[in-house]
């Protein structure tokens, strides 16, 4: 990294001495500033939407805030005005020849002129509408057309996390604030099932339908938000999970309080050195983003394959620096047909992927989430080549993470003795992050990294891997503080990117601040 002092002659860094250590405990390595405690969330945006390339969107309608159910009429006005655009849209272009972003500015002008014919129409017998109320209007209409429809305005509010629909009725989740509780965002549970098909059309997953033939359905929608979706609970319910963030870095985790500068070094050396990471916690404990800044670590010389059930990493896309050749396999969903041999159609899974992942001959195998029986081949390309792959697991506390992981590996056929060697031969490094949730008490969600533990090549008592902790909570302090050094030191300081001193010389971890100020505006 830049900011590294390095020796002269052998580009290691140079020790750090006392005042650049006293630097480390407040946020600055070499001309570092301490960032201010920021949100575990990225800043709310000003001006026009950004996409995920970072530019501005210029097709999308300017959005007023508020909640579904806000606009002046009722929403089969805007289901009529959508009907209408989208006909004139396909009469000036019968042969799709536009360009995307084109098609959507023709869309973005159609839909201000169909809103404004409506609205003189409206007037004749109503109190006329305001420049506002009609830009909420066209608001709505571009939204059913090409975002979110009627909960893209929910989508949309800062700090949300979670959009669960139960029937007729939403909850939304913050990342700084309660749940709050939206009585009404559909009309009735058939137009909750139209959108969600509708939405899978438009993501360019037609093949996902949600029918009582297949009563659950999975996608992406186009802003990349997970949508998951069912007929098997009491009533149609759809959760969606934002994606807001997709280019950052460690330094941005640092900033956000999941991690302090000195384990962002710490991180970063292990990826260079080329440390098989497996990344745990509980749910929504940030595990995905934490993997996905270790992967934009990975130096642009090398070539990765990334296996997903559910698109989430985006590491194949731009970053804010160079990274590796990027393959992204992402599984795939039946159709809901079932074969005589009882495999379902169509159907793509991680452990399907694995085998032809393996052909592009990557330097590292990057898993989403490891859930099932692809922990098997996941170990598998660990240990036999695949230095510095990476996935995550769920595990509800650190101490089991070595149950977890072989329960997963029995359930896959294989013994246990065989499942605690073939961990011993494939982990090198287990992060465990916590999630403490203090939104309940007027607090803030927070994120961190408590525990690093090093998972030595050998066996111990009871025939389990022997491991190490090198990092953990100490006395009050609930994130991770150095411990012991690791055995593979050497290799993180052939890196360039760490010393042994950083981790003797201060004792203390250099978290930025107490925890009640991580995540505070």
């Amino acid at each position: 990294m830049a900011d590294l002092q390095q020796r002269p002659g052998n580009g290691r860094p140079a020790p750090m001495g006392r005042e650049e250590i006293a630097g480390l405990l407040s946020g600055r390595i070499g001309q570092r500033t301490a960032p201010a405690p920021t949100a575990t969330a990225p800043a709310p945006q000003t001006g026009p939407p950004v996409t995920s390339s970072g530019s501005a969107d210029a097709t999308a309608v300017p959005r007023l805030a508020g909640l579904p159910g806000e606009i002046p009429v009722g929403w089969e006005v805007i289901e009529d005005l959508q009907a209408q655009v989208s006909k004139q849209l396909s009469a000036s272009d019968p042969d799709k020849l536009l360009e995307e972003a084109d098609r959507r500015a023709q869309a973005k002008s159609l839909v201000r002129t169909a809103v404004a014919d409506w609205a003189t129409k409206y007037a004749q017998g109503n109190t006329p509408l305001t420049a506002q109320q009609e830009t909420a209007i066209g608001t709505a209409v571009f939204d059913s057309m090409y975002r979110g429809g009627r909960l893209q305005s929910l989508l949309d509010e800062d700090g949300v996390e979670d959009v669960m629909v139960d029937g007729l009725r939403a909850h939304v989740e913050y990342y700084d604030r309660p749940r709050r509780t939206i009585e009404k965002v559909s009309d009735s549970h058939e137009e909750l099932i139209t959108w969600v098909n509708r939405m899978a059309r438009l993501s360019g997953h037609g093949e996902r339908s949600l029918t009582q033939a297949t009563p659950m359905v999975g996608f992406r929608m186009p802003d990349g938000s997970r949508v998951t979706a069912s007929l098997l609970t009491t009533r149609p319910s759809v959760v969606i999970r934002r994606h807001r963030i997709r280019q950052h870095g460690l330094s941005e985790l640092v900033q956000w309080g999941a991690i302090n500068p000195l384990l962002e070094r710490f991180l970063t050396a292990c990826v260079h050195a080329k440390m098989s990471v497996l990344v745990v916690g509980s749910m929504s404990a940030g595990k995905t983003t934490l993997l996905r800044a270790l992967g934009r670590e990975i130096p642009p010389a090398e070539r990765i394959v990334t296996l997903e059930s559910d698109r989430e990493l985006y590491l194949d896309e731009p970053g804010p620096k160079p990274g590796p050749l990027t393959f992204a396999f992402e599984a795939r969903q039946s159709n809901g047909e079932v074969r005589g041999s009882g495999d379902k159609a169509g159907e793509v899974t991680i452990s399907d992927m694995f085998a032809t992942a393996l052909r592009y001959n990557a330097t590292r195998v990057i898993v989403g989430e490891v859930r099932s029986t692809e922990i098997v081949p996941m170990l598998q390309a660990m240990s036999a080549g695949g230095s510095g792959s990476m996935c995550t697991l769920h595990v509800r506390r650190p101490h089991a993470i070595i149950s977890r992981l072989v329960q997963l590996c029995t359930e896959a056929g294989m013994q246990t003795e065989a499942a605690h060697h073939l961990i011993a031969s494939s982990i090198d490094l287990v992060v465990y992050l916590t999630y403490l949730d203090e939104t309940a008490i007027g607090g803030h969600k927070h994120r961190f990294v408590s525990n690093i533990y090093e998972v030595h090549d050998v066996v111990g008592e009871g025939g389990r891997p022997v491991t190490t902790e090198l990092f953990a909570p100490q006395g009050p302090e609930p994130r991770a503080v150095y411990k012991n050094m690791p055995t593979f030191i050497g290799d993180l300081e052939r890196t360039g990117q760490f010393h042994r001193q950083w981790l003797t010389d201060n004792p203390f971890g250099a978290w930025l601040g107490p925890l009640q100020t991580v995540g505070a505006r």
